[in-house]
């Protein structure tokens, strides 16, 4: 019997608990969930004026080249000393000398011809003279008076010939001594002492040193930024020209230098879009160590970074760069603290803010923090931050 009331009490009991739970059902009360705001650092919108700047980067090369030749034919007889590669010569200084015994005796020999010239032409003008005055006394004929007028032409003639021939030997003796035609920095030298030089045979190529140009290339966008005249053929005024800020590590140290954009180049890359332009930079005439460091000569082939001052915009909205979103979009939160995308119009991205140039108003805030999750309409808690 145990065996068969034990079983059917505790099934009893589990129909009487179902019972009771299932006559008083427990009621939960449906609560909306808290919304907590999203807290998000704003920034307000203020018109500012600003002074862009272009950037590129180029390789420093020389504003100006000169092939030195020998204009005349001789042996090497003396070099310079600074005629080495790298060493600085002054416009007028003497660079070589070629041996002169040669144009010496041609000059020599001219001025005998010359001596010889002078006196022949001296008497026939004397013989001319004499014969137009017998001739006015009727002691000469008029056929002599001529032979006497052409002879003394013909002399005459001579000694334009023969004053040609030396000043030409003087000039050849003169340019066996070869001079620096200006201030410059030998790059190289092509002869040595002894050797013999023809005409018009290179002996040495010089780089201008009183001033050295760099080659930037230009995005044809960025020349847009620039406040100059476009189109401008030749070199830019000095009014016209941008200054230009040149950096670079030389020695182990950066150094920085002025320089002004002077030309454009014509030509657009057709593969980069891109044109070349030319900054020019003058070159410090003196060294001096406890000096500024832009009077450091800036060097030949160095790799430089350049900021070209560029246009000065009034009523620009300047803001981080980060605040954009989807090429063209800003998270604005208005008054009741919701947060909405806005397109602007975007003038200049750079690599740390935007100019934007409308979309906006001064006097709303914009979303600075990087929150991905952006809904539409959502309430945020802003957290306005200075600008600095």
């Amino acid at each position: 019997m145990k065996r068969i009331l034990f079983p059917v009490a505790i099934l009893g009991g589990y129909i009487v608990i179902a019972y009771y739970m299932l006559s008083t059902p427990t009621t939960v009360v449906v609560v909306a969930p808290e919304v907590i705001p999203v807290a998000v650092r704003v920034q307000e919108v203020e018109l500012d004026s600003v002074r862009l700047t272009v950037e590129s980067q180029g390789k420093v090369q020389a504003a100006q080249i000169a092939n030195l030749s020998a204009p005349v034919a001789g042996p090497v007889a003396w070099i310079s000393p600074t005629m080495e590669a790298g060493g600085y010569v002054a416009a007028g200084e003497t660079l070589l000398r070629l041996e002169t015994s040669d144009f010496e005796t041609m000059r020599a020999r001219s001025l005998a011809t010359l001596q010889q010239a002078q006196a022949e032409s001296d008497h026939a003008d004397r013989e001319y003279d004499r014969m137009k005055e017998l001739a006015e006394e009727r002691l000469a004929s008029q056929s002599q008076l001529q032979d006497a007028q052409r002879q003394a032409e013909v002399n005459q003639a001579r000694l334009a010939d023969a004053q040609a021939n030396y000043n030409q030997a003087e000039l050849d003796l003169q340019r066996a001594e070869i001079k620096a035609p200006f201030d410059a920095i030998i790059e190289s030298r092509e002869v040595e002492l002894g050797q013999y030089v023809n005409r018009a045979q290179s002996v040495a190529v010089l780089y201008g040193a009183e001033e050295v140009e760099v080659r930037v290339p230009l995005a044809i966008r960025q020349l847009g930024y620039l406040d100059m005249p476009l189109g401008l053929r030749g070199e830019l005024s000095a009014e016209d020209a941008p200054d230009v800020i040149l950096s670079g590590v030389y020695g182990g140290e950066e150094l920085m230098w002025q320089g002004k954009l002077v030309r454009i180049e014509a030509q657009i890359d057709p593969n980069s879009n891109t044109v070349q332009t030319i900054i020019r930079v003058q070159q410090p005439q003196a060294l001096d160590s406890k000096a500024h460091v832009r009077s450091i000569p800036l060097p030949i082939g160095l790799f430089v970074e350049a900021d070209i001052t560029g246009k000065h915009l009034d009523d620009i909205i300047s803001l981080p760069r980060s605040v954009i979103r989807n090429n063209n979009q800003v998270l604005v939160v208005d008054a009741e603290n919701k947060m909405y995308f806005r397109d602007v119009d975007i003038y200049r991205l750079e690599e740390d803010r935007v100019l934007i140039s409308s979309g906006l108003l001064p006097g709303e805030y914009i979303c600075i923090s990087p929150i991905q999750a952006v809904i539409n309409g959502m309430s945020v808690q802003p957290i306005q931050e200075s600008v600095i």
